[in-house]
């Protein structure tokens, strides 16, 4: 019997259409890490990003990340550089704040053909966490080159100038070659055991199925042949949140989708995701996202973003 591919359950965000649709199809996407986290929250559950590898620079506070079965705790100034495709997740604590980029993936491999993987033996296929404090003297004085290449895209990102394409390019090759001088430094990580791992996929594959049907959890541990203990237990391991999170998260990813990049009204898509009471529907996606259901649809959805 084949292995299921259980990246078909989890989620693929690409900025340039579930974020912000004026960078459809960039090869490169730049933010600023408190923008993301008003839109995704800093609470962000399992997901993956098809064909694009993503960097995560943290100026200051604590992250927590999960990238495939190995978990990152650290503080920042730190660096998560996550491969594309691989599933991950990740919370960053309110005072958390940094930078985000997105690139696709052939910037990496024409980089590596250009001869860095020959030089450094680097392939950019596995998570990496590097934090600033736990690089030995010598490494430490490359990180403000690291600190300057981020600012010089962020000023780069958000002006109209000549050649700004190539610039952005240039930027983050420099960027790639200087993660990859203090790749052999990365903090140390835990790693998830292979039966936890499998019993979490299995979960989530049928959250993503039955998400819209608000199934309790004994009807979850049921289908998977184990306690409610075992799950909570494989779940806080795995990804530092409760089944019960779990679920509660996807309803409100897919409720953020649909207020965006639809023009549906909060009943209609309180009924289009199960819920029989628009009022409880409110209270619940207000209570996780701290705001009303319009108030995030005025503050997110931009005029030039078309929707579907």
């Amino acid at each position: 019997m084949s292995t299921p591919d259980h990246n078909e359950w989890i989620p693929n965000i690409i900025l340039g259409q579930d974020y912000d649709r004026r960078y459809l199809d960039a090869p490169i996407h730049y933010d600023v890490l408190e923008n993301l986290a008003a839109f995704y929250g800093r609470d962000m559950p399992v997901h993956r990003h098809a064909q694009y590898l993503q960097i995560h620079y943290i100026d200051r506070g604590e992250i927590r990340f999960h990238i495939d079965d190995r978990i990152y705790h650290a503080r920042g100034p730190a660096l998560v550089l996550t491969p594309a495709s691989v599933p991950h997740s990740f919370l960053t604590e309110g005072e958390a704040c940094g930078h985000v980029l997105t690139i696709h993936q052939s910037i990496a491999w024409q980089l590596l053909k250009d001869g860095l993987q020959r030089e450094m033996e680097t392939e950019f296929n596995r998570g990496l966490c590097i934090v600033r404090d736990e690089l030995d003297p010598e490494q430490r004085l490359q990180w403000p080159l690291i600190t300057q290449t981020f600012r010089n895209l962020k000023v780069e990102w958000y002006r109209e100038r000549p050649a700004k394409r190539l610039t952005l390019h240039t930027l983050v090759r420099l960027l790639l070659i200087q993660i990859s001088r203090l790749s052999p430094k990365e903090a140390e990580s835990t790693t998830v055991n292979n039966d936890d791992l499998r019993i979490f996929h299995r979960f989530a594959d049928l959250v993503e199925e039955h998400f819209r049907e608000h199934l309790h959890l004994p009807d979850y541990t049921s289908r998977l042949g184990i306690s409610e203990s075992r799950l909570h237990q494989i779940c806080q391991r795995v990804s530092n949140r409760s089944p019960k999170k779990l679920i509660h998260d996807r309803i409100v990813q897919e409720t953020k989708r649909l207020l965006v990049f639809t023009d549906l009204s909060s009943s209609d898509i309180c009924y289009q995701l199960g819920f029989s009471d628009p009022a409880y529907f409110s209270r619940f996606f207000k209570r996780h996202t701290g705001m009303t259901a319009q108030r995030f649809r005025n503050e997110h959805k931009h005029d030039n973003w078309t929707t579907t």
